[in-house]
């Protein structure tokens, strides 16, 4: 039985596959399709914090959610709670990079929040050992996990077109801040 697709996912595929394949160069449908439905899931401002603590609260820094992932050191129950807390960040650091990109203002990072360079780098990695799962259930989906990685930065890029196209380039039209 086929998911229910999100009613937005086709709007969103249009968007990006127009700001990935068509400016960027980016002709990869996978990928077109996995960002579309990040977008989807994201626009629950629920499901941005879902990764939560032992107490059940939603993790906010950047920091406590890699401690999260960590099957060794941390809190991740075993490695599947690794890669499944890991495919978020990546998505975190996707999402904000390229949607709130102010969401990295100076006066975060004095206060403890994660710079816009710690989250693409954290988003990176995380997308890097996401792709390291490829075998058995996680065989077909490790290599696009790798090419995100490797195209974090035009992939983040291409969320700002996205985001350009949405607003019609006016600043203030989106949230200025994900909290």
């Amino acid at each position: 039985m086929q998911a229910e697709m999100h009613p937005l996912e086709p709007f969103f595929q249009q968007m990006v596959r127009n700001s990935y394949a068509g400016k960027l160069g980016i002709h990869d449908a996978d990928i077109t399709r996995y960002v579309a439905h990040l977008l989807c899931e994201f626009s629950e401002s629920e499901k941005l914090y879902k990764v939560r603590d032992e107490a059940g609260h939603p993790v906010y820094s950047l920091e406590e959610m890699v401690v999260a992932a960590d099957p060794v050191h941390g809190t991740a129950l075993s490695f599947d709670a690794e890669r499944m807390v890991r495919k978020h960040i990546g998505d975190y650091a996707l999402f904000i990079s390229g949607m709130y990109p102010e969401s990295m203002d100076p006066w975060r990072r004095r206060h403890g929040q994660q710079s816009f360079e710690e989250l693409v780098k954290v988003g990176k990695e995380s997308y890097y050992i996401v792709s390291q799962f490829d075998v058995e259930e996680y065989a077909d989906e490790a290599p696009m996990f790798a090419r995100l990685s490797e195209w974090f930065d035009r992939c983040i890029y291409g969320l700002r077109l996205v985001r350009d196209e949405l607003t019609g380039s006016r600043p203030g039209f989106l949230p200025a801040r994900v909290n």
